[in-house]
């Protein structure tokens, strides 16, 4: 069984036991995490998919840890100008353990 999940303003599909990395949730590492706005379920039965929502479904999570994710580099330049800039950007994410889909 398999869901769609939204967090953070993008889809994941999401399985029991999977890890994934989404958006930084504000919570603390080992905290349970409820995902309410699940897209669609499917399984063997077929799929389920809501309008926007598939009502009384949700997923229940476990945040494995906050970190950050290794740095780009953003460099901008005007040709022929002498303008230049470097800039870095590290973007914050939750690590999150998906334990059950109920359904």
């Amino acid at each position: 069984m398999y869901a769609i999940i939204e967090t953070g303003g993008k889809q994941y599909k999401v399985e029991a036991g999977d890890v994934i990395y989404i958006e930084k949730l504000d919570v603390e590492a080992d905290a349970d995490i409820t995902f309410d706005k699940v897209i669609a379920i499917g399984g063997d039965d077929g799929i389920k998919v809501g309008a926007p929502y598939v009502e009384g479904a949700s997923v229940s999570a476990k945040a494995v840890k906050n970190g950050k994710a290794k740095k780009i580099v953003v460099f901008t330049y005007k040709p022929k100008k002498n303008a230049k800039r470097k800039m870095g950007h590290r973007q914050p994410y939750t690590k999150v353990e998906i334990s059950a889909i109920n359904a």
